[in-house]
């Protein structure tokens, strides 16, 4: 396991986009917040390259992110936003290149296949967390507290969720293992390749954005027959925003559905936690050893160790 160094106020922040662009206008407003809370910021070259939705063709974004892991004077990367295209990009990715310059690396749902495939082939702990698009309606303080937290290598690190969003135990218990996880799409559609995740003893959370229910169903089924949920320790789903039915009513919420597909699995599992599109989002470092705590009515993750390298 390769830690990167921790993130400090002063720090220069490189801001990418390795799959959409986001508008510029957007992208200067939600960087400013970085600014006010004491941050350097860097625009990296993807953010104004254009080629339909794409910020650039696949080889501009890898170079883009290669730029920035090799750049000395910036100490993290942050995603601006998601959309798709990571999947082009990933087998062009140099993973030498990026082990022997190792820093913080953070975004979330296309950005999934990037922080699965960098720490399973670099060994590099990534971060699946807010992004510039995150900030595009307001600044969340949940969110950037628990980011500098994390980031920061603040000691025994408990991942709560806030008080506003209600967070339910469908399956109680406590367990440990190492953190995985992302966008549920994304990972389904990396199964069969070199970029499959490997979920075997691990604590796994998965989201989504704007699907129907029986979408969500097959994809469960899916991983639960491609053997993604045999041996994890325990589930965490997070918010599912924007989920919608047919005309014909599917009949089944979203935990029923989990519970109908998982619930024999002797696991802890959770839903609604604060890890996905909405509004809330935690900042959950990739493969770092956990703990579940779905006990009582707060279910939370505690950080078994610091994910970042303070020392230097």
């Amino acid at each position: 396991m390769i830690k990167p160094k921790c993130l400090k106020k002063g720090d220069r922040i490189g801001f990418i986009s390795p799959s959409y662009w986001l508008d510029e206008k957007d992208l200067k407003r939600t960087a400013a917040y970085f600014q006010e809370r004491g941050y350097e910021i860097n625009i990296g070259s993807s953010n104004s390259l254009r080629s339909g939705p794409f910020a650039g063709t696949p080889q501009q974004r890898a170079d883009d992110i290669h730029q920035m892991f090799s750049d000395p004077n910036i100490d993290a990367i942050i995603c601006a936003r998601g959309g798709y295209g990571a999947n082009r990009v990933l087998p062009i990715l140099d993973y030498d290149h990026i082990r022997n310059h190792p820093k913080i690396f953070m975004g979330y749902s296309d950005i999934t296949g990037y922080l699965t495939s960098i720490t399973q082939k670099t060994g590099l702990v990534t971060f699946h967390g807010p992004m510039l698009a995150s900030y595009k309606k307001r600044l969340v303080n949940y969110n950037f507290d628990l980011m500098e937290d994390v980031l920061g290598g603040e000691p025994s690190v408990y991942i709560e969720p806030p008080e506003l969003l209600p967070v339910r135990v469908l399956k109680s218990g406590t367990a440990v293992g190492p953190l995985w996880g992302g966008n549920m799409t994304l990972l389904i559609n990396l199964l069969g390749t070199k970029d499959s995740l490997n979920t075997d003893g691990v604590i796994l959370f998965l989201e989504d954005l704007d699907e129907y229910l029986y979408v969500f169903e097959r994809i469960l089924v899916h991983m639960r027959t491609a053997g993604m949920f045999e041996n994890i320790k325990g589930l965490i789903i997070g918010e599912l925003d924007e989920f919608k039915d047919n005309d014909i009513p599917f009949d089944r919420n979203t935990d029923e559905i989990v519970l109908d597909i998982c619930g024999d699995l002797n696991i802890p599992i959770v839903s609604n936690f604060p890890c996905g599109h909405g509004t809330y989002q935690t900042t959950l470092p990739i493969s770092i050893p956990v703990e579940l705590d779905a006990n009582g009515q707060k279910p939370n993750i505690k950080l078994l160790e610091s994910a970042v390298e303070t020392n230097s």
